[in-house]
C-alpha cells in the first residue's frame, strides 16, 4: 500500500479550505482516509494553517509520501 500526504477539500463552493491527510496514493481526491493531519485554507493576504507535525512526522517515518503542494506548505 503506498500511502500520500495530501490534500482534501471541503467547504462550500467557492471556499478554498482544505484538510491535510493521510490516504492510499490510487484513492479519489475526496475519498476515505486513515488519518486527518490538519487543514489551511488559502486567502489573499496569507494561508493559514495548522498542522500536527509530530504526526506529519510519524507518517513520513513510515513511508508516505508527500504531495508537491503539501512539501511547499510545510516549507512556509
Amino acid at each position: 500500500m503506498s500511502l500520500m500526504i495530501r490534500s482534501m477539500r471541503i467547504g462550500k463552493k467557492g471556499e478554498r479550505k482544505f484538510r491535510i491527510v493521510v490516504k492510499e496514493k490510487r484513492s479519489r481526491r475526496d475519498g476515505d482516509f486513515l488519518e486527518l493531519l490538519g487543514w489551511y485554507e488559502k486567502s489573499k493576504p496569507k494561508n493559514k494553517k495548522e498542522i500536527s507535525m509530530d504526526r506529519y512526522n510519524y507518517w513520513i517515518s513510515k513511508g508516505a509520501q508527500p504531495s508537491d503542494t503539501i512539501r511547499s506548505l510545510i516549507a512556509e
